[in-house]
């Protein structure tokens, strides 16, 4: 079986904060735009900032919620806080946690999975049982529009690191969100790497647009949203 990926790639800035980085992406041509629900982070909002940030977008931009084990009480208050978002599980949200309550709110959700990040983690021995993980994951949250593929590495969130790509196997029966140490200087290669492992292949970036943890960089969104372009234009 083969999937034919879209030819523009679709990219999310997670981790927004500030008025000024959501008009940013917006005039940079992002497809979807991250706020952080985890208390332990850095680039925590509240329902209602996210509410007055959200309200910057224009048409056709998507808000997307991130959640870690948060309470169903919080999920909800920020889905109303936001009506047109989307819903990502970062944590340990079982299958049925995320599609009950998706369903509930009439809400597409995306489901984050932990990738091995260094080499000893990842052995060619150890390949075959991710890539099996992998399948099975995606099999297991069947319900969820993407799967969300970070680097594993202590609490949540990717930390801004990069996993082995290599892990992630032909022909996922899954659309594909690769994350976690994606810049503008190796999101090409991603890109060329991976497009065709999933039903669709969609990046999302934190860190690797920001000056300090929340604080994004304009230029830096730019040149992110250029490299994806170019890479969609090579393989057009």
């Amino acid at each position: 079986m083969t999937f034919a990926s879209f030819n523009a790639t679709p990219i999310k800035v997670c981790g927004l904060t500030r008025e000024e980085d959501v008009d940013a992406c917006a005039q940079a041509g992002v497809n979807a735009i991250g706020f952080v629900f985890y208390e332990k982070s850095p680039r925590l909002v509240s329902p209602e900032r996210a509410h007055d940030l959200a309200q910057r977008l224009p048409a056709f931009i998507t808000p997307v919620l991130l959640f870690v084990n948060a309470s169903e009480t919080l999920i909800r208050q920020a889905c109303e806080a936001v009506p047109s978002a989307w819903i990502q599980f970062h944590g340990d949200e079982t299958p049925a946690f995320c599609e009950n309550l998706a369903k509930s709110l009439g809400r597409r959700y995306i489901r984050a999975l932990r990738m091995p990040m260094q080499t000893d983690q990842a052995s060619d021995k150890n390949s075959p049982q991710v890539c099996a993980e992998l399948v099975e994951y995606s099999h297991r949250y069947q319900t969820a529009h993407a799967i969300l593929l970070d680097a594993f590495v202590p609490g949540y969130g990717g930390g801004g690191k990069t996993f082995n790509w290599s892990l992630i196997p032909q022909n996922v029966n899954a659309h594909l969100v690769l994350s976690g140490g994606l810049t503008p200087a190796n999101v090409g290669e991603a890109i060329h790497t991976l497009k065709t492992r999933g039903r669709s292949f969609g990046v999302d970036v934190s860190s690797g647009v920001e000056v300090s943890k929340g604080i994004k960089d304009a230029q830096l969104i730019h040149e992110f949203v250029q490299a994806v372009r170019r890479a969609d234009q090579s393989q057009a």
